[in-house]
Parts: C-alpha cells; structure tokens; sequence
C-alpha cells in the first residue's frame, strides 16, 4: 500500500519533523536487530560527516534475519559538518520514540534523514520505491498565469532537476524568474551522492511527475524522498546564494543610476560650463535682432525636436515589447520534448490515458530483458512486464525511425485510446523519452493465433466453434475501424501474429493505428513507406504502395484461409502447383474439391455448406482487383446470413505464382510473420 503522505501546511516549515514508519516487522527489545541498529547509531553519523563535501554515509550491519540497512543524508547547503552529525545522531532515538521496534523507519528534519530498515533498499532499483516519500504543500496557490505560469514553472523546474543530475554533488540550487508570476521562485534539489546522473535524473523524474499532481499550482513545497527530494518556495530558504539563475524571459536591465551614467560624480551629472560674460558693446547691440530670430527659431524646433524624440522611444519600446513576447512565445514553442512531457502530465490527471514514466516502463520489463520478449514486428518488438500493482502489461518499444515529432505523437495516439471494441487490444498508455517511444497495452494471455492453428499439436484446443467466433471477432473489429470509429483506421499489418487471444479465446486485433503514427506525413491513399507482412499485403500496396480499406479486406481473406486450413500462405510449403495458400485455394475450388484445403482437425465438425461459404468470401476478399472486393460491411453481413448468395469470385492476388514444370525449384525459408518497413531512398 502506498504510504505517501500529504501534508496541507502553510509555510515555512521550521522546526517541523516528518516519518514514515514501515510495515515490515518489529524487533523486540534487547534483540539482535536492536544491537544492530545500537551499533549503526555509535557508527553512521561520524562516517556522515567523514566527507564534507557529500555529507552522506550508508552501512549495513549484522546478516540473515536480523540484517539492518542504513542511509543517512544531510541538506546540500549544510555549512557545518558539526550540525549533520548532530541531526543524524538524534534521528536514531527519535525513531525509537515515533516508530518503536519497527524495523523500517524514515525520518526526515529540515536538516538530514534518515531511513533504517531489514529490506535492501540501497539498491539501485529501489530509486523509484515512492513508499517512503511525504509531501508537503503551501495551500495558497498562484493567482495570475493559469496553466501557463504552472507550465514555465515546471519548465525550470525541470532545467534544475537536469543541473542537480548533472552536478558531482547531485546536489544544487537555484533562482528561478517565471514569467506571468510577478516574484521569483528559489528551489532546491538533491539525490543521494552514490547514483548515477541517470538514477538521479530518474528519481527527480518522479518527483516532478509527483509535484504536478499533488503540488499544482502551490506558491510552495516539497517532497522528501529517501533517494532524492525537491522543495521551492517564494523566498531565499537555504544557504548562500543559488548555483543556478534562470531568469524570467522577459526580464529587462535596470535603468542605470546617475552615478553609471557619469563615473566621475556621485549623484549628479557635470555642471554645464558657466556661459561667457557678454560684453556691452555695439556690435552685440547690432546681433540684438539676430539673437532674437534664434531664439524665435529655438523656441519652434525644440517642441518638434521633442515631440520626435518621443516618438522614436516610443517606437523603441513598443518593439522591445513585441521581441520580449516574441521571445516568450518562442521559448514556450521550442520547448524541449521533457518540457513538453510536463505539461501532457497536466492534461493526463483529466484523462483515463496514462503518460508512463520511462523508469516505470524500465522497471516493468527488467530493463527490456530477453527473458520478457514477446515478439517481433516491423513497428518494433514487445515486451511484458508488470506494473508495481501486479497489473500485467505489454509494452510495445516502437522503431525509432518513424520520424514524428512529440506533438504528432501525442495526438495520434491519444486518437488511438479513445478506440474502444470488444476486439481490440486495450491501449492503456505510452511513455515518451527523447527517441524512445512506448505503447503499453493490455497484456492478453493466451498469447495470439498464429501460436494455436500452425502448430499440429495445438490445433485441437480450437475446434471449429472457436475458429468461427475468432473469424466473426476479427471481421467485427475490422469493421469498427474501418466505419464505426472516431477517425477511419487502415491497419496495414492484420495477420495471425497481431490478433491476440484473451482468457476466453475471444480474438483482440492488436498494432491498429500504429501505421498511421508511422505515415502521418504520407499523402491519403499512397506513401513510399511500405510496412506491413508479405504474403498478407494487397498487390495494389505491395507493388506501388496503395493503400485502402480494401487493403485491410485482402488481409483478412488471407487470414480467413488461414484459420480454415492450418496453413501458412507462405513460407515452408509448397501447396500444389502454386508457391502460396491463395493459389492451391483457387485451385481447389476450381476443381470442387476445397474440402482438402480444411485443417484435418475440423473436417468432421464444419457443416460442408458453412466450409463452402466460408472459403468463398475468403476468396472473394484476396481478388487481385481492390474493387472487386467486398467492404468489411459486406464480409460481415456474409458471415452472418444463412440465406444470402455469394458471387462467384475471380482467380485471386498473386495468383501466377507457380511452381515451375521443366526445372526444379527451391522455396527459400523465410518467415512468414516477419514484417517488414521500407523505408524511401536516403533514410
């Protein structure tokens, strides 16, 4: 059960003690575990204090059942070393009085924390373990700015985790500007010296993915964590001055004093020279006239002169306004994709899509370990892995190729969550990180088709029943794509290996959409992008790269002659007179004699007319024209009539794939759910 505990106080928060006591146990008293815990307390604050520079010390003491872990950390800006030890020897008779004979206890002061406990928790993984973390929020909030000031907020805030992550000392503070927010912000952040600037990175990751749920738009706070914590607040709390200045975007220079304008006086400008005695002669009475028509002159020009001096000022910071919103509007626009990840985890607490964070993925699937590998496609490989709940889950880690941009992503896939069918896969969420792009779906296990109706010795575990309701699933979801849903989706990739089975052999059409998040920028009905599965591609898409809903319809048929006979279309075998399963179909229908192209298993559980139809809308949907086949409402109104007439279909796709008569032929092997991404010349 998550511990995390939050705290609605206002601020500071001097003097103030927070803990968490564990759920893993008590010692009793004059026990083993206790005269662990004695020693670590004689021990751990003096090897705190042993390097001034970190200021932190772990240890572990005794073994077995009676085995203590320990860390202690003192604040980055702790100025004597004398004051951390101090703290860090107090923490260990107050957890005796707070959490008495409880193996696992942290404790956090203003000054250091402290966490002892009989689980490993110095371990690296353990830096996402959020058990032990308190939360403590101003409850007054921002009054100007809206969703705006809260995303520049976090935008350095997010530039202070990268400088803490980045810093020897894991450890920094700093001065932030934010704009629309009339005051300055001071944050401090701090890891446990011993992680890496990735961990580190991870762990404030976390933190800030915390404070935008439970610190949004607070005026201060902060969470205290065993392996890193973050605070900020309106005023200068810590010590000495900040490592880090981010100043607002729109901050202007101060006007320069008098004394900046003139270095050599101390508050005023240089007297002007005193004017030269005039002398009272003729030839100044003689200038009289003269002097006064300048005058005259002087007394017109000066109000133009100033009136234009106005002007041109006026011009002058009416631009450098427009350049510093410019500059504003910039930032906000070129935003680094970290950045704009903050402010899609705004807009997830609204919203039943999950934005994963990368650690979290990293930890579900044991660092995408072999051992949880599912498969492999043309959109990248699948992993499982289990959320920290014990919710199962399947990460699809998509190709890096697919040249989108953070925004286009995040729109198609939020598009793509909002589909929901019985048979289809669950998008639960996805995770984004630079490159690295994460699709998390339900995990389904009973694995998908292609596991049960090409192996002989599974075949049996789904006899025609089940076949037929898994044929009826896929036409169902297709159609829902295709029609039914918010936005039209061309799968481009339907085979045996991407319709997955769930507890109850219900079929799920897996990787739907996720053609469209690799060819947003394609022009509607072509691309130079050929990605799906040969053997189940139309011929239109496979030779010049059309695609269509009829696209999907050839799949389909081709699969549907799949599920029927328990054979490939392509790959090990060699069907007849022809090098594909459409061919020798054709070719038994043709001669009426289709009943040998069903699975031995079925034979004698499929009625001979439902077998009938069944291969004749297959054949129907893989004709080699796209216009002679059917609509997936066409297919799935075949399905369910008992009385309609078929048509008779043409010879289908590829249907000149013959072996040849006079020389003998080799099939290379090759797999036949393999799929493959061409990509344009040049990439």
């Amino acid at each position: 059960m998550d511990m995390v505990i939050v705290l609605f106080l206002l601020l500071p928060f001097v003097g103030a003690e927070w803990q968490v006591c564990g759920s893993s146990g008590n010692y009793t008293s004059n026990s083993t575990y206790q005269a662990n815990l004695l020693l670590l307390s004689s021990t751990l604050p003096n090897k705190a204090v042993s390097n001034t520079t970190s200021l932190f010390a772990t240890a572990t003491t005794g073994d077995a059942l009676d085995i203590v872990y320990a860390l202690a950390l003192c604040r980055g800006d702790t100025t004597d070393a004398s004051d951390c030890e101090s703290c860090v020897a107090a923490a260990f008779p107050d957890a005796q009085q707070i959490c008495p004979y409880n193996k696992d206890a942290t404790l956090y002061y203003d000054a250091c924390m402290l966490r002892f406990s009989n689980h490993n928790f110095l371990l690296a993984n353990s830096t996402e373990d959020q058990k032990s973390w308190i939360t403590l929020r101003n409850n007054l909030n921002f009054t100007t700015g809206g969703d705006s000031a809260k995303h520049l907020l976090l935008m350095r805030l997010n530039s202070t985790a990268q400088a803490a992550a980045n810093s020897s000392r894991r450890f920094i503070t700093s001065r932030l500007g934010v704009d629309l927010v009339p005051t300055t912000v001071y944050c401090l952040m701090q890891c446990t010296p011993d992680l890496t600037p990735d961990d580190c990175a991870a762990c404030l990751q976390l933190v800030l993915k915390h404070t935008i749920k439970s610190l949004d738009g607070a005026q201060g706070g902060r969470i205290l964590g065993t392996r890193c914590s973050m605070r900020y607040e309106l005023y200068h709390f810590y010590e000495g001055v900040p490592m880090l200045a981010i100043p607002a975007v729109n901050s202007t220079r101060p006007a320069p004093t008098p004394a900046t304008r003139y270095p050599h006086s101390q508050s005023h400008p240089p007297a002007a020279a005193p004017p030269r005695l005039a002398q009272t002669t003729i030839q100044e009475q003689q200038g009289r006239n003269s002097r006064k028509r300048v005058v005259w002159i002087i007394a017109v020009v000066a109000p133009l002169l100033s009136i234009l001096l106005c002007f041109i000022c006026s011009v002058i910071w009416l631009r450098r306004r427009r350049k510093g919103k410019e500059n504003l509007n910039d930032q906000v626009a070129t935003n680094r994709p970290e950045e704009d990840e903050l402010v899609w985890r705004l807009e997830e607490k609204s919203s039943e899509f999950t934005l994963f964070d990368f650690s979290e993925i990293l930890h579900a699937t044991h660092n995408f370990s072999k051992e949880n590998l599912l498969g492999q496609g043309g959109f990248g490989p699948v992993y499982k892995g289990q959320l920290p709940d014990g919710m199962q889950i399947a990460v699809k880690r998509l190709a890096s190729h697919s040249g989108q941009g953070f925004t286009e992503f995040k729109n198609e896939v939020e598009l793509i969550a909002k589909l929901q069918h019985n048979n289809l896969v669950r998008l639960l969420g996805c995770c984004i990180k630079g490159e690295e792009k994460l699709l998390v779906y339900e995990y389904l296990p009973n694995k998908s088709l292609d596991f049960f109706i090409f192996e002989r010795n599974r075949t049996t575990f789904i006899d025609w029943n089940k076949r037929r309701v898994i044929i009826e699933g896929i036409a169902q979801g297709l159609l829902y794509l295709h029609k039914h849903s918010r936005l039209r989706i061309i799968h481009r990739d339907l085979k045996a290996s991407n319709i997955l089975l769930d507890q109850d052999m219900n079929p799920k059409i897996s990787d739907f959409g996720l053609a469209k998040i690799f060819s947003s920028n394609d022009s509607q009905g072509s691309t130079k992008r050929v990605v799906g599965t040969y053997g189940y591609m139309s011929p239109e898409y496979a030779s010049e790269g059309i695609y269509s809903i009829k696209s999907d319809v050839f799949s389909f048929g081709v699969l549907l002659l799949e599920i029927l006979s328990g054979k490939r279309n392509s790959g090990f075998y060699q069907y007849g007179d022809f090098l594909n399963l459409l061919g020798y179909s054709w070719q038994l229908w043709e001669g009426r004699t289709w009943v040998e192209l069903l699975d031995a298993s079925i034979v004698k559980e499929i009625h001979t007319s439902d077998a009938r139809k069944y291969i004749n809308i297959a054949l129907l949907c893989v004709q080699e024209s796209a216009d002679d086949r059917p609509t997936m409402s066409d297919v799935v109104a075949m399905l369910n009539s008992e009385s309609v007439i078929l048509p008779e279909p043409n010879h289908p796709g590829y249907f000149n794939l013959r072996v040849s008569k006079t020389h003998e032929f080799f099939v290379p092997c090759s797999n036949n759910d393999v799929t493959i991404t061409e990509e344009p010349d040049g990439r």
